[in-house]
């Protein structure tokens, strides 16, 4: 699917403010069968804009706005190529890479309402199974509602009050997966949707399988990663 994205983000102010320095990951990766053909980011007021990559090949856009502003604002576009099917080539994980995505996080974290779902949907001797298992358990132990939760709710507050939005499954995902044995990292991007308005942000994860690699999963939506998903970082 080729798709174009202009996503534009606001800061705005109550006073004016001498000086804006930010960074931000608003480039699709070109990973996984996903190709990029065109990337722009430009500030209003203009600042100069910078990149690196960080430790996982995300890109890092930075940049410094030296004019007296109340506001900000950041214009994104892309085009992209999206592909079916998420392709990993990836069969072994480094010890620092085990480590950081086996590892519970302070908005994935172990619990005992995690343990007791990651517990019941283990598929002996099946990791992929296993996966595509807590993936459907964490889809209906969640019922989608925005305002229930913030940025700050981790996966135990939102699995306890069954409600919440994309990160929220990812989180409980994230940590479901972990406390199986199985690697997982949360992926960040837009999901399109022919019939709304504009394409959404979305978050999913992906779920380490040895000898198989990478899956990538959308707990929200119960299904793996296809066309319609735009991976960003």
């Amino acid at each position: 699917m080729r798709l174009r994205i202009e996503h534009i983000t606001t800061f705005s102010y109550d006073l004016p403010i001498s000086e804006a320095y930010t960074e931000m990951r608003l480039a699709p990766m070109d990973v996984g069968g996903q190709r990029r053909t065109h990337f722009s980011l430009r500030t209003e007021p203009s600042g100069e804009v910078t990149r690196y990559l960080d430790r996982y090949q995300n890109e890092v856009y930075y940049f410094d706005v030296l004019q007296s502003h109340k506001q900000l604002q950041v214009i994104a576009s892309s085009k992209v190529l999206t592909t079916e099917q998420f392709v990993d080539e990836q069969r072994e994980l480094s010890p620092l890479d085990q480590y950081d995505y086996l590892t519970p996080t302070r908005y994935a974290p172990e619990h005992e309402l995690m343990h007791e779902m990651a517990e019941a949907n283990v598929v002996v001797g099946n990791k992929i199974a296993t996966a595509y298992a807590l993936m459907n358990a964490v889809h209906q132990a969640i019922q989608y509602e925005r305002g229930a939760t913030d940025v700050k709710t981790t996966a135990a507050e939102a699995l306890q009050i069954g409600k919440g939005v994309c990160q929220d499954y990812a989180h409980v995902m994230l940590a479901v997966c972990r406390l199986s044995g199985l690697p997982a990292r949360y992926v960040s991007g837009y999901l399109y949707s022919p019939n709304a308005p504009e394409m959404a942000s979305q978050a999913w994860v992906d779920v380490f399988v040895t000898e198989h690699g990478w899956r990538s999963l959308d707990p929200t939506h119960n299904c793996p990663q296809d066309a319609r998903y735009v991976r960003v970082a």
